[in-house]
């Protein structure tokens, strides 16, 4: 009772100091023509002439996406009169000075159906609040209040609302008045609206929404409650586990899952207290189906992802992001952490949780060794060196990518795989990269609890390796240089060996490659990726080519069935379109170089090591 007291009396405080301050209101003004009318009004504007700017990115997706772009009109007023304002720069305006409040209109086209920005047409309206709500330069840290209208119409009167920003006038779930206690908060609960299916349940006490936004015909919701309170419940306990001052306790009030299902989609994007989700419709479980799809595990998986992210990257933080500066880039080697060891979590927490079992759980290993090893980038580009140019090369991927780059979400993730192999081989499972996570969280991110809600200090690259060796004993460095900060393959076949797992590559021998990744395009086969050293480069072929023939054979849907009747060492002869000119190319086949890397449990359950079990169900001797 104390502490919902406290709670409803820090609200009440945060409420009565936001009264004629800063107030925004937004509204669905054109749901056909895709636009958001917002008005801001600043009681006490800078009396030199108040400056205000929309965000340049949005935190978690590392590109400068240039939001104000999408506003489309803007004019302020002041008493009545209007107030001249100029723009200073691509996101930031500036108002000439005025005696009284000062207010802003504009309009935001909202046509982008993704997890980033906003999207708005007659079936729902989303909005992040980096894409609508201009920040009030020098006033960032007063308390903001947002009223989010109903659209007008017959049509709009059974829309509600899915955040999990706080309520201030408005009912849960109601149009009506929300508050934030400073611009940070306002913009990390992004917002759903709509007639969308809603579900409820409690992870550890805390209560929990999904919402699914879209047409999902016989959409199990009482199965996916139950799956997604086993995934809440064990990453809670991961981080706050039994025997802690602060077990078992969530980090958050409440959590939303914001989903929109749609024909072909798939991503996420973290928040405070909540996700941005888009998944296929396909992926979502149906009412009478017991079976795990493999799309509903891989929505699984991205729901724990995102979950995860509640503590690594919301609260625990690179240096670089405490504060955020939404302007410009803000550059940090650490992504292959953030990114990378919520990668690695993601799957593990399905296992740790009961979703899925051991053999699930290693071909999504497999899945993700594969996938590393294809891309020559890897011997190029460090994870380090990946994190920190995510601004220019990661999320501006061309057709080049898998021989000039590596992922660190991928490559990261099995970081992560072998930092807790060998830190639970080397010290005989008392510790384990769990310890570290721990760690961090209670150094890093607690500060949540001391009132200080995501204002805590960043980790630095050094602090994260410090903390690793005090941890664990033991001395890192050299991995660090070796899997961090080089390229070097990670050494995983030897690690997986005390755990009773065997590595190996199942290619069949002889098999003929162009070493190529195809698209259709229509009825076109199109040349999506040239990997680097196979049969395709070296004739000279590109990306973006479109085959027509090979020996005079016109190239059937699979690349593969055509190429079946050839070995290696074969000489083709292929005709190529390279935008409209029809060119020719002898190419030698080669092997198949891709990857196909498998896991086999050699042990018996009954002769399982040891250090297999505590894995992958959570312990340490700790």
């Amino acid at each position: 009772m104390k502490k919902s007291t406290a709670k409803s009396g820090a609200k009440s405080a945060v409420a009565k100091s936001a009264r004629g301050g800063l107030s925004y209101s937004i509204i669905a003004a054109d749901p056909a023509a895709h636009l958001f009318a917002v008005t801001l009004s600043i009681a006490e504007p800078a009396a030199v002439g108040q400056i205000v700017a929309l965000p340049a990115w949005i935190p978690g997706s590392y590109m400068i996406r240039e939001f104000a772009r999408n506003i489309v009109q803007i004019r302020a007023e002041s008493n009545g009169r209007k107030i001249a304002l100029k723009k200073l720069d691509k996101h930031s305006w500036q108002a000439a000075p005025c005696d009284g409040p000062l207010t802003l209109h504009y309009l935001v086209y909202a046509w982008d159906l993704s997890v980033r920005t906003a999207h708005l047409d007659q079936t729902h309206g989303f909005f992040n609040g980096t894409s609508v709500f201009l920040r009030v330069v020098g006033q960032e840290n007063a308390p903001h209040v947002v009223d989010i209208q109903r659209p007008q119409g017959e049509a709009y009167e059974a829309w509600r609302i899915a955040t999990a920003l706080p309520t201030l006038k408005a009912k849960r779930g109601s149009f009506g008045s929300y508050v934030a206690a400073n611009y940070d908060e306002l913009i990390d609960h992004p917002v759903e609206m709509g007639s969308f299916q809603l579900a409820t349940f409690k992870a550890h006490g805390v209560p929990h929404e999904i919402a699914i936004t879209g047409n999902v015909p016989n959409l199990d919701l009482a199965r996916l409650s139950a799956d997604l309170k086993k995934i809440c419940e064990t990453q809670i306990s991961f981080f706050e586990p039994a025997g802690s001052k602060f077990a078992k306790r969530a980090p958050m009030q409440r959590y939303v899952f914001l989903t929109l299902a749609v024909g072909d989609g798939y991503g996420g994007l973290e928040h405070r207290a909540s996700t941005a989700l888009i998944c296929a419709r396909a992926d979502l479980p149906v009412k009478g189906q017991a079976d795990m799809s493999d799309g509903y595990r891989t929505f699984l998986g991205l729901c724990s992802h995102e979950y995860f992210h509640t503590w690594n990257v919301k609260r625990i933080k690179p240096a670089a992001f405490a504060p955020y500066d939404l302007q410009v880039e803000n550059y940090t080697p650490l992504l292959w952490l953030f990114e990378g060891f919520t990668s690695y979590y993601d799957d593990l927490m399905l296992l740790r949780s009961g979703l899925i079992d051991q053999p699930a759980y290693f071909k999504l290993i497999e899945k993700t060794i594969n996938g590393v090893l294809l891309g020559s980038g890897r011997h190029k580009q460090s994870v380090a060196e990946s994190s920190f140019d995510a601004w220019v090369k990661y999320y501006r991927q061309d057709e080049n990518a898998p021989n000039a780059i590596v992922s660190y979400y991928t490559k990261g993730s099995l970081v992560a795989l072998a930092l807790d192999l060998t830190i639970r081989s080397e010290t005989k499972g008392r510790r384990s990269l769990d310890d570290v996570m721990r760690a961090l969280w209670q150094r890093y991110g607690r500060d949540f609890y001391a009132g200080n809600a995501l204002s805590g200090r960043g980790v630095s690259e050094a602090a994260v390796e410090a903390l690793f060796d005090e941890v664990t004993g033991l001395k890192l460095k050299r991995f660090f240089d070796r899997y961090v900060r080089a390229t070097d393959d990670l050494p995983l076949a030897k690690l997986l060996a005390p755990t009773g797992i065997v590595l190996n590559d199942s290619r069949k021998p002889g098999k003929p490659s162009l070493g190529v990744r195809t698209a259709r395009n229509g009825g076109d086969c199109k040349l999506a990726n040239v990997y680097e050293g196979g049969a395709a480069h070296r004739a000279g072929l590109s990306a973006g080519d479109v085959l027509v023939a090979v020996d005079g054979i016109r190239v059937p849907n699979s690349l593969d069935a055509l190429l079946v009747r050839y070995r290696v060492g074969d000489s083709v002869v292929v005709h190529a379109f390279r935008r409209d000119e029809l060119m020719t190319f002898r190419v030698r086949l080669l092997a198949d170089s891709a990857p196909q890397i498998g896991l086999k449990a050699e042990a018996k359950p009954a002769l399982v090591p040891a250090l297999r079990t505590a894995w992958l169900a959570g312990r340490s001797g700790r």
